[in-house]
């Protein structure tokens, strides 16, 4: 069996992040463990190739089956991949996958030539399908997925995609079927330039009820154990000569018992390594000897999400974040010369200006070094969603995702009119950006020599202000 997997979407000044495709690597080891399978993984992103260059790819290889995985702004390329790929090999079983089938459903199988799509987690599904596909059975069993019967119609089938629940039985992600150096030169989520990382994914799932989230992984919190995290990053060591890893959890610190044990397992080691988080720490239950052994362990740069400073919309959104205890995090990894990023959103359903304010005075007084101020993007099958459609339907009518770009939308859900938000956006980042913290940045950013390739984007935060817009799940996708 040949199996071809592609990360879908293209390299754009608005979202530059190119990381190596986690999701993907995870789906191919697999492939080669459950099947034997030849497998070729393609990153559209990172190789800068054009539709017709994936899918011509995918025919050179002869797949069997492929896997199409994308951002709902991305879908377009996604849809015409995968019409490339039916044209050329009729025979393949060609599956939609990512963040887009996991927020839009059915309707991210409408209007393809795809057979199936899965929501959330691949791998187990995957295998069903396969094992489906080799007996010529039909897919009508396999639980929650999406297909497409004989006469087109697309079916969801009853009940929730199978996950995984004990992580370390997974093999480890194919580094070997990517070009790792090729990722040094590209920007990674970590706001750092051109260093010798790889990235490590070790936990899924979150417990939290976050309004906006996908639940691309759901609420079952299940993790790679310490040891499988260390025997990952002993790997890489050795085949790649990493010594810098950065996290792509969705939240790394819920199991503190696996933090210390992680952390112990470091500092053991003569090899030193550095650590970066540029997206999944839970900031009101990292305790301070958490922080700490962290920090000891390499950990130079964080980001913490704080999203809103009015503990009312914290409740409503269901992220019930302490902000006293978020604020007290920030600064014990600040004083620990942890660089940290938070990341902000403006504009949430029923949000007033004095809310809004209430965030710029939190995060402008806090200690964090950068800052993100984000437009909330309501996206299908989430919560938020079904809060903004009760107050503002005709702009969610009118709103198309498949032609947004990833921080570029404007769209204003909150209880304000349009020109208040964009207000608060251009004085959120004009207040922030203060010369004290700029000292502080110049003092503290883990590149000096280099840090000319991150001051325009910083300063220009200052002058563009509003309409950036936030996707629903903070994910390393």
């Amino acid at each position: 069996m040949r199996f071809f997997a592609a990360n879908v979407g293209v390299h754009s000044f608005l979202y530059p992040f190119t990381t190596p495709p986690m999701g993907i690597m995870y789906l191919g080891a697999y492939m080669r463990a459950r099947f034997g399978a030849e497998v070729c993984l393609t990153n559209q992103r990172a190789d800068n190739l054009t539709d017709e260059e994936v899918a011509r790819h995918a025919v050179d290889f002869g797949a069997d089956v492929v896997a199409l995985s994308s951002l709902s702004a991305m879908h377009k390329h996604q849809k015409n991949i995968c019409r490339l790929i039916r044209q050329k090999l009729p025979g393949a079983l060609i599956l939609l996958g990512g963040p887009h089938v996991s927020s839009f459903g059915a309707a991210a199988l409408e209007g393809t030539e795809a057979d199936a799509a899965v929501a959330g987690e691949g791998e187990l599904p995957l295998a069903a399908i396969v094992e489906a596909f080799k007996a010529g059975a039909g897919l009508d069993g396999i639980p929650g997925i999406y297909w497409r019967d004989r006469d087109g119609t697309v079916v969801k089938n009853p009940g929730c995609t199978e996950i995984v629940h004990d992580l370390d039985s997974l093999p480890m992600p194919a580094y070997d079927l990517i070009d790792l150096p090729k990722y040094w030169k590209l920007q990674s989520m970590t706001p750092v330039q051109r260093r010798v990382y790889a990235p490590l994914v070790s936990s899924r799932g979150c417990p939290y009820a976050c309004a906006w989230c996908h639940e691309i992984f759901g609420k079952r919190y299940r993790t790679h154990s310490a040891g499988r995290i260390l025997e990952e990053i002993d790997y890489l060591q050795k085949q790649y000569g990493v010594s810098e890893f950065e996290f792509l959890d969705d939240i790394f610190n819920l199991d503190h018992g696996r933090l210390a044990e992680f952390c112990d397992g470091v500092q053991r080691r003569e090899k030193k390594i550095k650590l970066t988080f540029s997206n999944g720490v839970r900031a009101d239950i990292l305790k301070k000897e958490e922080i700490e052994a962290l920090a000891g362990a390499g950990m130079y740069f964080c980001s913490f999400a704080i999203e809103t400073g009015s503990p009312r919309l914290q409740k409503l959104m269901g992220k019930n974040l302490d902000i006293g205890k978020f604020l007290a995090a920030v600064e014990c990894a600040a004083r620990l010369r942890v660089f940290t990023n938070g990341f902000v959103m403006l504009g949430f359903p029923t949000e007033t200006r004095e809310e809004m304010q209430k965030t710029l005075d939190v995060v402008c007084g806090s200690r964090l070094h950068t800052a993100s101020f984000f437009t909330v993007m309501p996206f299908p099958n989430t919560e938020i969603y079904d809060m903004a459609l009760r107050s503002h339907p005709e702009k969610l009518a009118n709103l198309d995702y498949l032609e947004s770009t990833y921080g570029s939308t404007r769209i204003n859900v909150s209880a304000e009119p349009d020109e208040v938000l964009w207000q608060y956006q251009n004085r959120a980042y004009r207040t922030f950006y203060r010369p004290r913290r700029i000292l502080r940045i110049l003092r503290d950013y883990p590149q000096p020599l280099r840090l000319l390739r991150y001051l325009p984007t910083m300063t220009g935060r200052l002058f563009k202000g509003g309409g950036q817009g936030r996707p629903g799940a903070k994910t390393g996708h």
